[in-house]
């Protein structure tokens, strides 16, 4: 009886009666190199086309059954590798600056994708597993997560830790978040937006309102009308009595 092979790991199965005297060597191999690659084993896998089979070989060491996977690449673009087609949990670390994507082929070591994959960005590394078909990242759901460093915002974060209470923040885009200053505020809404604030705010709480010509005062209770010029013209008093110096018309024009 000839030896066959196990589906996810290609570890050989010695048949029964095979291997009299050498079955030592086959499980040695077995045990020390390749189930201990696919546990702990790390490979540097040199990309030098734009798809790029995993090498897997039967009963011998390859690329595809170890733990973790190292890339590089002299495509000069973003590039894809392709696993066999057998459940599988690997540890990416893309080493380039291209995007690398990990496929599972349709059949042992061709390029066309039997599924879905996973884009490792650029200088990234992920945990991915596969069901044979498909890969997924490992995890989608964190209950908790404590960083070591400031998020940077071109990763979703915003850059920093800590902001004065109160403040504004700002960004542009890049760099980290920052409590914008009074000049940064007048630059993203306009000097004119802020000067009219300013007046609306001044004229809601002041006693006084003056124009080229006229005053509006409160005073004692009243509110009164009069020219720049000092001369009292109107006063309305909170019961509604009006007094004026001139004539009262009705249904005129203003």
């Amino acid at each position: 009886m000839s030896s066959t092979y196990s589906p996810n790991l290609r570890i050989e199965l010695i048949g029964t009666g095979d291997q009299s005297g050498n079955w030592g060597a086959t499980t040695n191999t077995n045990l020390g190199t390749l189930v201990e690659d696919g546990i702990s084993g790390y490979v540097a896998v040199s990309v030098v086309a734009a798809n790029q089979a995993l090498t897997a070989n039967n009963g011998a060491a390859d690329q595809a059954r170890n733990a973790v996977l190292a890339l590089t690449t002299t495509t000069g673009a973003n590039f894809a590798v392709y696993a066999p087609p057998a459940s599988k949990q690997y540890i990416i670390h893309n080493t380039t600056t291209f995007t690398a994507t990990i496929y599972n082929s349709t059949v042992l070591g061709n390029t066309t994708a039997a599924g879905a994959g996973i884009a490792v960005p650029a200088g990234k590394t992920v945990t991915v597993w596969s069901d044979g078909t498909d890969f997924y990242a490992q995890n989608s759901y964190l209950p908790s997560v404590t960083l070591g460093s400031d998020l940077a915002v071109a990763d979703g974060g915003t850059g920093a830790h800590t902001f004065t209470s109160g403040g504004l923040l700002r960004g542009n885009g890049a760099s980290a978040l920052s409590v914008a200053s009074a000049a940064d505020i007048v630059t993203a809404i306009g000097a004119t937006a802020v000067a009219n604030a300013a007046n609306a705010a001044t004229a809601a709480t002041a006693a006084t309102l003056t124009t080229a010509s006229f005053v509006v005062e409160e005073t004692a209770s009243k509110l009164i009308i009069r020219t720049s010029g000092g001369v009292r013209l109107f006063s309305v008093d909170a019961s509604g009595n009006i007094i004026t110096i001139g004539t009262i018309s009705a249904s005129g024009t203003p």
